[in-house]
């Protein structure tokens, strides 16, 4: 099928832009909701031999009403969606009974996102998001579904022309993917968790189709030989089989995800990240949007040398979004993690330093008997007083396990709550504020310093005894706010005001001569 040829507009001026419709391939887009129901009758009678039942019929009935439904309300979309692009503006016109127009300037647009899943591959098709500057809402950006892959690819290039050709640009490859980082990919604590959820999920569709699992003979013969086993050897095995599936599960999710990644700069002022193989995510980002970067390190993947790189900016959509549309670096080696964030922020090769563990300012000694105090109470105590109850009420046995899971579990809280301090630090480099922080993942943050518009300083009864606060930099980018935990409350506002001077000098006592 070809492209939708521009609409005329009899009303206009000669030499006016024309609006356009988008491709009608939308039609069959706004179908694609009807592959898992139809999936799902399909499943169920191939398992009752053929058989349909009486609630699968009205099942059906029910997918063709919601068919011509939805097919009339797409065919009305589709007639009455039409967009140009001005010299100024960026505009989209639609609604039946109400007329909507949308007009942004194009020096608002701060990204322009192509996104193509399975469905829209097939159809030749896909999907562009213009947002704009402080589009912190779904509503604050303009999006077109679906266009053909040709004219999103030009549409885009037309609202991203405006960019300045005059920067440098010499190398505007930041990064492309390596097979070898298929390494970092089961170093995440998704690895286990994810198998439970993918069980979960699968259990919850047999159970919609009226598929009982339990009853299935191999489940039950499973179920019973695991039970007679000895469990010091079928629990380990268990935990093996949980691994090696939960890694197979992240390789493929890494791949579906990272798939041709590539990192660069597509012109001198905008950053853009191409990935996915299965469904394609173009993300570009405005320099002038561009706030800092954010250095991730989960626990397993820091252990394996890994980290991720993520971007603070604005117009990335609400905070949901913003984490699945700011991410700069899949699962990485570190050095790469350092050029890429080197390079997205513009620096200069001897400023490498900035993101890696060059010594911070330290925070108290008090911050490290927090954080053992906390692991004692929320990790340690719960769980010795549930094996410890458990054992009284049934058997003498789990008293053996209280006893046990205490002694492993204290030095591990407590080696976790000396990571977790070790982790923490702040300090200021150059015009960036840098902080660092956490065990669990360790988050390094380099942050425009005039990004920060507001600091905000938390403290609650335990902190206020041990003299600390924890600082709060409003941005608006990314997260909205960052944190600082646990500073001395003698030096904070030293630090806030050193950091985004003109913000709370006012508010500061100064001692008198």
């Amino acid at each position: 099928m070809s492209a939708p040829a521009e609409t005329s507009d009899l009303t206009a001026p000669p030499g006016t832009p024309q609006w356009r419709r988008l491709d009608p391939r939308t039609l069959l887009v706004h179908c694609g909701w009807m592959v898992a129901p139809l999936g799902s009758l399909a499943l169920t009678a191939l398992a009752t031999g053929g058989r349909i039942s009486a609630r699968a019929w009205i099942s059906l009935a029910a997918i063709a009403a919601s068919f011509a439904v939805i097919t009339a309300i797409g065919l009305v979309r589709w007639g009455r969606t039409t967009f140009r692009v001005t010299p100024e503006s960026f505009e989209v016109r639609t609604g039946l009974l109400t007329r909507r127009l949308r007009s942004v300037p194009l020096q608002r647009i701060r990204s322009v996102d192509l996104t193509a899943s399975p469905l829209h591959r097939l159809l030749g098709v896909t999907v562009l998001r213009a947002g704009t500057a402080g589009s912190g809402a779904a509503g604050g950006e303009l999006r077109l579904d679906s266009l053909t892959c040709h004219q999103a690819r030009l549409l885009q290039t037309e609202l991203l022309a405006r960019a300045d050709a005059g920067a440098d640009t010499t190398d505007p490859v930041l990064a492309r993917i390596s097979r070898r980082w298929l390494r970092y990919a089961p170093l995440t604590f998704w690895v286990v968790g994810g198998v439970f959820v993918a069980v979960g999920s699968l259990y919850r569709a047999l159970d919609g189709m009226g598929i009982e699992p339990w009853k299935f003979g191999f489940v039950q013969r499973a179920f019973s030989e695991f039970g007679a086993g000895m469990l010091w050897l079928t629990l380990p095995a268990a935990l093996l089989g949980v691994l090696a599936l939960g890694s197979v599960g992240a390789v493929a999710l890494y791949i579906e995800n990272w798939w041709n990644y590539r990192l660069e700069w597509a012109d001198a002022r905008t950053l853009r990240v191409q990935r996915g193989l299965f469904t394609t995510r173009s993300v570009t980002i405005e320099q002038d949007r561009l706030r800092g970067v954010l250095l991730r390190e989960p626990l397993l993947l820091r252990a394996g040398g890994g980290a991720t790189v993520r971007a603070v900016a604005g117009g990335l959509g609400n905070r949901e979004e913003n984490r699945r549309r700011s991410v700069l670096l899949p699962p990485a080696p570190r050095p790469q993690a350092l050029r890429v964030a080197r390079g997205a922020l513009c620096m200069p090769a001897p400023d490498t330093e900035l993101m890696s563990p060059a010594p911070l300012t330290p925070h108290p000694r008090i911050a490290l008997r927090r954080r053992r105090v906390r692991g004692v109470l929320y990790a340690v105590l719960p769980g010795t007083a549930l094996f410890a109850g458990a054992g009284v009420a049934f058997t003498p046995v789990l008293l053996h396990c209280a006893w046990i899971y205490a002694a492993l579990s204290t030095p591990l809280a407590l080696w976790l709550a000396q990571d977790a301090y070790r982790n923490l630090g702040h300090g200021i480099r150059g015009g960036f504020l840098v902080t660092r922080s956490g065990t669990f993942s360790r988050d390094t943050l380099a942050l425009e310093r005039k990004a920060v518009v507001a600091w905000t300083f938390t403290t609650s009864p335990a902190t206020r005894r041990a003299g600390l606060v924890s600082l709060t930099a409003a941005v608006a980018a990314g997260e909205d706010g960052y944190r600082v935990p646990d500073l001395s409350a003698t030096e904070a506002p030293a630090f806030a005001a050193a950091a985004t001077p003109g913000i709370i000098e006012e508010f500061l006592e100064h001692p008198t001569p």
